[in-house]
């Protein structure tokens, strides 16, 4: 016990070191889709007094849902191609625009350009519906994982809240959250039990990577 407790007490203190060099206070959420990851991080920023919160919505496919939801609560959506978010020259701009200083991907689908993740490093946060490693990389998005955890006959899955590298989802995991895959399952049943992990800690783990304050 005393052992766990001087591990959370370090990793504590590495948080609260991080977010003071860090001091982000304007993200940047890329999201591809529905949007239902990015409406919650956006509701928490705006209803909880943190000291941060979402200047800018990237997106990266027209008519995607994500950008009636940021609509819906006033926040800025700019749908920008993928060559255009893997070009400088387009997407720098942008962030300089709206002053962001820390990017959090929801559903995002396209890999982050080397260039971002120079710029923000250690400033990009994924989260991946799995515990990762298992059920990772190429392919594995979405309803894609629920049925792959589901056939291989998993007793339980989770999520993943990570820092984004240059290597798809294998940066340093910041949180994880589990929950038990019961023999009646399937990957949509699956898929809601994760939403609903997703829903209680995304938002708290990027407030607390970002600031060291746990919050509400």
């Amino acid at each position: 016990m005393k052992l766990l407790y001087l591990l959370k007490l370090l990793y504590l203190i590495f948080l609260y070191l991080h977010g003071m060099e860090k001091c982000v206070k304007r993200l940047a959420v890329f999201a591809s889709g529905n949007g239902s990851n990015a409406e919650n991080l956006l509701r928490y920023f705006r209803d909880n007094d943190c000291g941060m919160e979402v200047a800018v919505i990237v997106c990266n496919k027209a008519g995607a849902g994500v950008i009636e939801r940021a609509g819906r609560l006033g926040v800025p959506v700019r749908v920008m191609p993928a060559a255009d978010i893997r070009d400088p020259a387009c997407m720098l701009p942008v962030m300089d625009e709206y002053g962001v200083d820390g990017i959090v991907l929801a559903g995002f689908l396209l890999m982050v350009p080397d260039f971002l993740l120079g710029r923000y490093p250690d400033r990009v946060v994924n989260i991946h519906p799995s515990l990762l490693p298992k059920y990772g990389g190429k392919g594995m998005y979405g309803r894609h994982v629920h049925e792959a955890v589901v056939a291989a006959g998993e007793r339980e899955t989770g999520i993943t809240v990570h820092l984004v590298t240059d290597r798809c989802d294998e940066g340093l995991v910041l949180r994880q959250a589990r929950v038990e895959i019961l023999p009646s399952d399937s990957p949509e049943t699956v898929e809601a039990k994760v939403h609903a992990l997703e829903k209680e800690h995304f938002a708290r783990a990027v407030r607390e990577y970002f600031t060291g304050d746990t919050g509400s």
